[in-house]
């Protein structure tokens, strides 16, 4: 298996940094992870979504242009409910975003434990509460 890379981005240059990774471009911007692919993004987006009470919501990334199968679009449903994660206070005295990555490390054929999802749900995170609507940037997933 490759790897997923998860990046902010204008729509434009979603399609630009798309086909420089399909051409073997080095890490961006975003964060790459090994030996996953957007499967477990959408996992991801389930758990997150779930910890924040927003579940139910349309967590399916989606296609965002013929011209790359590989490059999807995070909808604003899990890109909220992740950026939630940093803030969302639950009423127990657990921390949300712990428990998001251990369920997420649990998960069949995940190929790192709590402690590097924990690393990586955070940073997924912090990188969706960097999108900004009013500047048409959106948060992106692309897989090998």
């Amino acid at each position: 298996m490759g790897f997923t890379e998860v990046f902010v981005a204008t729509h434009n240059d979603a399609l630009k940094r798309a086909e420089a990774l399909e051409g073997g471009a080095a890490a961006g911007d975003g964060i790459r992870i090994a030996g996953i692919s957007d499967f477990e993004i959408e996992q991801l987006g389930d758990l997150a979504g779930a910890a924040v009470h927003a579940a139910g919501a349309d967590y399916e990334l989606a296609m965002v242009d013929v011209a790359s199968d590989s490059l999807l679009g995070v909808p604003a449903a899990m890109v909220r409910a992740l950026a939630e994660l940093l803030t969302y206070e639950s009423e127990g005295e657990g921390n949300v975003l712990d428990e998001v990555a251990e369920r997420w490390a649990a998960e069949d054929d995940m190929p790192f434990g709590a402690v590097e999802a924990r690393k990586y749900v955070q940073q997924l995170a912090e990188l969706a509460g960097t999108v900004d609507e009013g500047s048409r940037t959106g948060l992106y997933v692309w897989s090998s």
